[in-house]
């Protein structure tokens, strides 16, 4: 790394941490298959972008985002709220829900259809705002299965 003068500009970099969870949903008035219960194995990859710190000394010195800092978060909010859950639109009639309340306590309701693409906002939505200064959330990346995934980037989201 060239030296740090004042003319020096910090470069921005991306760091990028990977995930996994197991969730089941089942998608609303839907014209396939994916209207029954199913699961999957979910590989969830966060990007975040940012300078490196600059604080020689400090023990997070040339760091975006400390890795073990960025796996606390997205553990606590996301793979724990997530993992072994049945993620179910509100639309579904109350009396089907109760009867599921009957075989999981883990039901996630929300106010969209739970597809990949929806699943994916909905993680971003819940990052951002808890994200430190400095700190910006690039992109997002769900793997619904080892062939298919969806995105949310920052750029595309403004």
């Amino acid at each position: 790394m060239p030296p740090k003068t004042e003319f020096y500009i910090m470069p921005k970099i991306r760091v990028t941490k990977r995930f996994h969870f197991e969730m089941a949903h089942t998608l609303h008035k839907y014209d396939g298959l994916c209207r029954n219960i199913h699961g999957h194995s979910y590989n969830l990859e966060v990007t975040l972008a940012g300078e490196p710190r600059n604080e020689p000394g400090h023990p997070k010195d040339g760091m975006v985002m400390d890795f073990a800092d960025l796996k606390t978060l997205v553990k606590s909010e996301i793979v724990n709220r997530l993992d072994h859950s049945l993620m179910v639109n509100q639309l579904v009639p109350k009396e089907q829900i109760e009867l599921l309340r009957k075989t999981t306590e883990r039901i996630i309701l929300v106010d969209f259809q739970p597809t990949t693409e929806n699943i994916v906002s909905y993680i971003a939505e819940i990052l951002q705002p808890q994200l430190p200064a400095g700190v910006e959330l690039f992109s997002i990346r769900l793997y619904e299965t080892v062939t298919s995934f969806a995105e949310w980037f920052a750029s595309d989201n403004q």
